[in-house]
């Protein structure tokens, strides 16, 4: 477990990882050390195989508020050339949804509060995402005079559709989490004091599940959104060769014949 001063926690119990956003006075805004511990707890659950579904939050009354507004006006006021500022982002901002995208477990995010700006775009990068009756999604980019420089414009539109896409980005507006669920942005919103308990609720089915045929329907989903039909036929019929060998397959069709929950081990 990290030690409760750090920018960001992590722990694992029982086959989940949890990473908590841990700048609660700042807003949960990203740091370069922040975001540093952030993409070395992804490396940690990508390769530990005891790890089996991530849950992400943040600490506090707010999800997390992105970048640091008043590192960006010193930023500007300093004379950081486009370059500097393009390589900050890919240099470390970038490395979360990049890391991200080679993660094939379970990434459910429990949006405790608001979250805005490129924290709401690192909420989208979420498999699942359930949000607190009190939370609020804005992408704050437009206020600043800024753009999307976190993969928001490419991930909204095909959460909300291009028209809601562009009024979020274009206008700045808040969006409440009922209204959220309503467009598609979240998956469910729950009373705040509901929010961990049913976040760590699916986290846990999912722990428990069929690894393997969990880890590879993730692949299916994700080489899917830029493949072909046909490409995306190959694929399945791989994958299905390979999860129709595991001894989840074997116990859960024993389980299905004799009447009985199935007991899954995980490969």
């Amino acid at each position: 477990m990290t030690e409760p001063t750090s920018e960001l926690l992590f722990e694992t119990t029982g086959g989940i990882a949890t990473i908590t956003l841990n700048r609660p006075d700042s807003g949960n805004a990203f740091t370069t050390e922040m975001l540093g511990q952030w993409e070395r707890a992804l490396r940690e659950c990508i390769l530990d195989d005891a790890i089996r579904a991530v849950v992400l939050t943040g600490a506090g009354r707010i999800f997390c508020s992105g970048g640091d507004v008043k590192r960006m006006a010193a930023n500007t006021a300093g004379g950081q050339q486009p370059w500097d500022r393009a390589k900050y982002l890919t240099d470390h901002v970038h490395r979360i949804p990049l890391t991200l995208m080679e993660l094939d477990k379970p990434y459910i995010v429990a949006v405790n509060g608001a979250a805005t700006g490129a924290g709401m775009d690192m909420a989208l990068m979420g498999d699942l995402r359930f949000a607190a009756e009190s939370a609020r999604f804005a992408e704050t980019y437009i206020k600043v005079g800024f753009v999307a420089g976190d993969g928001g414009a490419w991930m909204l539109p095909r959460l909300v559709g291009r028209p809601k896409a562009l009024e979020m980005l274009w206008l700045g507006d808040f969006v409440g989490a009922p209204e959220a669920e309503r467009i598609g942005l979240v998956n469910k919103c729950v009373p705040d004091d509901q929010l961990m308990a049913h976040t760590y609720s699916v986290a846990e089915r999912l722990a428990n599940g069929p690894t393997v045929g969990i880890r590879l329907m993730k692949r299916l989903v994700q080489q899917g959104e830029t493949s072909n039909f046909r490409d995306a036929l190959s694929m399945a019929a791989s994958c299905a060769a390979v999860v129709g060998a595991t001894e989840d397959h074997r116990e859960a069709t024993a389980a299905f014949a004799e009447k009985r929950k199935p007991q899954f081990k995980g490969r």
